[in-house]
Parts: structure tokens; C-alpha cells; sequence
């Protein structure tokens, strides 16, 4: 990729854009991407998913905490806290419940869970197909874009039609799925900050290829 290119990528991730192009509705709209208030890590309700690596702190009580990964049975062992179910929790609802455990050996435990390495479950994950460099299931991320996805996919394939993507999103008010229009040619080749938008977990972003 040339210089003049990632310096695109680089300018449209900072910027605030919208998106109004929408293949099943006409007053369908995808949420405009901002660089405010970014973060790398997952959100406060993140769900937690096999193989996630996990940081378990106890105040003042540094030998009960750990560093695991949860097992793909979907449990984790700690100190004084055997096989819990981690899977399908929040980061929140686990330390509630790894407290509680603890609870029985210490006065007023304080734990906190911090999610270091997430993979996701199936539903907390972005997928990307197709016309790509390396089709990819991404871990959802907070505030996370079509650019954040894009730039860790490799960027578009050489006969992508990057402006003819679509991105696939169900949608819980109407309980069924709606597609949207991407212009990802415009936002990779041409740094159109307009065409980058937010994702929501489960989103799938399909790129065609180029019929000619």
C-alpha cells in the first residue's frame, strides 16, 4: 500500500462521517463514525467468550487474583474459586459472582475483571467476506468502524468493487435482518471520511468483486 494511501486511512479514522445509503429502507441509516471518546478495549457490556484472556484483581488481596483464559468449556479457576462459568457474562456479572465465591473466605471482597484479549463470542464478533485481502471474523471492539475493520482485514482485494459492499445488520426492533450500502472504494482509495461508519456486534460486511 503507498504512502499516500494509509495517510487516507489514517485521516478518515479521525474524522466524524455519515452514511444515509440504505438497500432495504429508505429512512434506514447507519450510525455516523466519531473519533470521540474512542477506546481499543471491549465496552462495559462486552459479553465474555471462550478463550478470552481474562486479568482477576481482589483488592489487598493480590495472591487471589490471576491472569486466565477462559477454558472452551467456558469456565475459569482461580484462587479459592473453582470452575466458574465466565461464558456468556459480562465483565461486571463475573466479578459479582467471583466476589460472592470469595465472599465465604474474606470480609468484603472487591474484585474487578478486566478483559486484556478478547476473541467474542459469535454475536460480539464483526465478519467481513469476499473481495478482501484476508476475510476475517473480527472481536467487536467499542466504538468500532468500517475503517478499524477494513485496516485489520488487509484493506480491498485487487478486483474488489469496494462501492457495491453491503453490510448485513439484525435488526431487534423488526426482528429480521437489513442491509446497508457501503462505499468502501470511496473511503480506501479516495479517504472519503464520509463513507466510514460505526459497526454494532454481529455485523457482517460483504465486498463483491468487480464484474469487469
Amino acid at each position: 500500500m503507498r504512502f499516500s494511501a494509509v495517510s487516507r486511512l489514517l485521516a478518515a479514522s479521525v474524522a466524524v462521517a455519515a452514511m444515509a445509503g440504505c438497500a432495504s429502507s429508505p429512512d434506514a441509516q447507519l450510525a455516523p463514525a466519531s473519533f470521540v471518546a474512542m477506546q481499543e478495549g471491549p465496552g462495559e457490556e462486552y459479553i465474555i467468550g471462550p478463550l478470552d484472556q481474562l486479568t482477576i484483581h481482589v483488592w489487598r488481596n493480590d495472591e487471589l487474583g490471576a491472569q486466565v483464559q477462559v477454558r472452551p468449556d467456558g469456565r475459569i479457576t482461580t484462587p479459592l474459586v473453582a470452575d466458574m462459568p465466565a461464558v456468556g457474562k459480562t465483565p461486571t456479572m463475573l466479578a459479582e459472582d467471583i466476589r460472592l465465591q470469595l465472599s465465604q473466605y474474606i470480609a468484603e471482597p472487591l474484585v474487578t475483571v478486566i478483559v486484556n484479549q478478547f476473541a467474542g463470542t459469535f454475536s460480539q464478533q464483526i465478519r467481513v467476506v469476499g473481495a478482501t485481502e484476508k476475510p476475517a471474523s473480527i472481536p467487536y471492539r467499542a466504538n468500532m468502524t468500517v475503517l478499524d475493520a477494513m485496516i485489520a482485514v488487509g484493506g480491498l482485494s485487487e478486483f474488489a468493487a469496494g462501492n457495491r459492499a453491503k453490510l448485513i445488520r439484525f435488526d431487534k426492533q423488526v426482528g429480521r435482518q437489513r442491509e446497508y450500502q457501503l462505499h468502501l472504494g470511496d473511503l480506501l482509495k479516495k479517504g472519503d471520511s464520509r463513507a466510514n461508519v460505526m459497526l454494532q456486534p454481529g455485523d457482517v460486511i460483504i465486498i463483491p468483486e468487480s464484474m469487469f
